[in-house]
């Protein structure tokens, strides 16, 4: 049933991603929601695309959407779906944003998908099944000092707390490479080792279930800020393997 759920996640989620990215680049309506984020009919299109698929092959599972709440939500296993993560890239013509599906049972994530259509590349994965970069194997880096280290954060405005701000600036400082245009593009960069650490500091289930199998069956390290591995922290971290001991001492020690 993984090996059938490692396809389906990919399945779907290019079904969804394929929808945004025929509508990407083209003038769209924008509304902003209650949070401040900003929502589009690709996002809604997208989302209700996969709704359909999901229920249609699925029947019995329950379903999270970014856009359209929780159905069945005492299901035994539930798929989780972000239409497209990075919504603000995606209405400024930035290709860095995806669609993101999952599925669950309880806070266990069986398999992941980050598809990014605009620069083809989809990444996949489930438990015991590795993690696949555009059909081949794939694994976060060897880097192991922090000087030689690609860090990545979606927007560092948006760190919660002030000690967080304070501990990312150590780890930003000490890095070779900083970029700040994260969303679920940066997690796909340190999954195929083109970067070694990426965080958020707020994240929705939708934001961050998919990213969980991606970056441990990828060689990584994935926790919230806590350092419990879980997907439904409210935040993360995600780092190779070699620096996740240094990275996260230097983010939690003021920061968590």
């Amino acid at each position: 049933m993984t090996e059938t759920y490692f396809q389906a996640v990919a399945e779907v989620a290019k079904l969804a991603g394929d929808f945004a990215l025929s509508h990407y680049g083209k003038r769209l309506d924008v509304e902003t929601k209650q949070d401040g984020s900003p929502v589009t009919l690709a996002d809604r299109g997208a989302e209700q695309l996969a709704r359909k698929w999901i229920e249609r092959r699925f029947p019995g599972d329950g379903i999270l959407g970014e856009e359209f709440g929780t159905v069945r939500p005492d299901a035994l296993r539930k798929w989780i779906v972000d239409p497209i993560d990075g919504t603000k890239s995606f209405v400024r013509s930035v290709p860095l944003w995806g669609t993101l599906v999952a599925v669950t049972e309880g806070e266990r994530v069986l398999a992941g998908c980050i598809y990014c259509p605009a620069v083809n590349e989809i990444v996949v994965a489930a438990t015991g099944q590795g993690c696949v970069w555009n059909g081949n194997r794939c694994q976060v880096s060897t880097v192991d000092t922090l000087s030689d280290a690609t860090v990545v954060i979606t927007d560092d405005r948006f760190l919660e707390r002030p000690a967080r701000r304070v501990s990312w600036s150590t780890v930003a400082e000490r890095a070779n490479v900083v970029r700040t245009w994260g969303d679920c593009y940066g997690y796909l960069l340190v999954a195929t080792g083109r970067a070694e650490v990426m965080i958020d500091d707020i994240t929705s289930p939708w934001d961050a279930a998919a990213l969980q199998p991606i970056i441990t069956e990828a060689g990584g390290v994935f926790t919230d800020w806590c350092g419990k591995p879980t997907a439904f922290g409210g935040n993360v971290i995600a780092t190779n393997s070699a620096l996740s001991q240094e990275v996260r001492s230097l983010l939690t020690e003021s920061g968590s």
